[in-house]
């Protein structure tokens, strides 16, 4: 069994690869090649939570597993098996992989939804999901202009540098006018407001994935054309964005999507992260890692007995 540090993954997996590969994993859900298993929460006393999500795909299956602590962060990891045999593949830690995957999964929405010319992207959050947002939207649409806002200037400003992005004042400012906004924080209550987004605006919204927490305001949700999620069994868990709005009539998995630019209507694609999502960008680490050279099950096999 290999063991995958985070720069191993960050050495085999690209936003720009991981796309296609989100796009295989909803289309085999799409044709009930795929399996996912909606995420699991472990609450405890003393604020540690611990999160579990499972998924199969093609010849693996697998689980995400992840502690959080308000006070103490968070520590994540994802073990591949294989389908037919049920033996354990790959071990790695999964910051990264959840990080660019979430991108990646935002960027094949984009590109079923967002107009085919939108040039104009609306980021509010400048934390670690944002980027790869960012990088992910970019890789489908010919994004000359990224604008940004959010509530920590310092953050925000190095967001813009590491980003090649506008610095706003306001997240009305960063987001009106924008084809393509972007979500990314850690918010309980909405950070955009519905009179901000424009007809033919498409949004995606992943900062929150808890039932009572929410970025976008109920009267955007409801007037959408077409809200996408990642899993509509999870998102009637979790995403508070339709809970809180109690809005469902407009709700379409991201399986059943098909390609289609409402020039004259608002889209959402309400991102919460998947399994089976994992499971595809972790058997596609797993496969470069066995693919390098450097990389054979005898170097992880001497690396694993050293940490022991």
């Amino acid at each position: 069994m290999l063991y995958l540090h985070e720069e191993d993954v960050r050495e085999f997996l690209s936003v720009q690869e991981c796309i296609p590969l989100m796009r295989g994993a909803f289309e085999s859900l799409a044709q009930g090649r795929a399996i996912n298993q909606p995420r699991r929460r472990l609450i405890l006393d003393a604020g540690a939570t611990l999160h579990s999500m499972a998924g199969s795909y093609l010849n693996y299956f697998g689980t995400k597993f992840y502690s959080t602590h308000p006070k103490y962060g968070a520590h994540f990891y994802f073990v591949l098996y294989d389908a037919q045999t049920a033996e354990p593949l790959a071990w790695m830690e999964a910051s990264y992989l959840g990080q660019i995957r979430t991108g990646a999964a935002s960027g094949y929405a984009t590109d079923l939804l967002a107009s085919p010319e939108a040039d104009t992207l609306g980021v509010i959050g400048s934390g670690f999901q944002a980027r790869t947002q960012v990088e992910a939207i970019r890789a489908v649409r010919p994004i000359k202009t990224v604008r940004v806002w959010s509530r920590n200037e310092e953050k925000r400003r190095k967001f813009a540098e590491e980003c090649s992005a506008q610095v706003t004042d306001s997240a009305e400012e960063a987001v009106r006018g924008a084809q393509i906004v972007i979500t990314a924080t850690g918010s309980p209550t909405p950070v955009l407001e519905d009179s901000w987004i424009a007809p033919g605006t498409m949004i995606n919204a992943m900062g929150s994935n808890v039932s009572q927490k929410r970025e976008l305001p109920a009267e955007l949700v409801r007037r959408a054309a077409l809200v996408a999620v990642d899993s509509l069994e999870q998102a009637k868990l979790e995403a508070g964005d339709l809970i809180l709005a109690d809005s469902w009539a407009n709700v379409v998995e991201l399986k059943d999507v098909k390609p289609h630019f409402y020039a004259n209507e608002i889209t959402i694609f309400k991102s919460l992260g998947i399994g089976v999502e994992d499971v595809a960008a972790g058997a596609f680490v797993y496969e470069k890692a066995l693919a390098v050279e450097k990389i054979t099950p005898e170097r992880f096999a001497d690396r694993n007995r050293a940490m022991r």
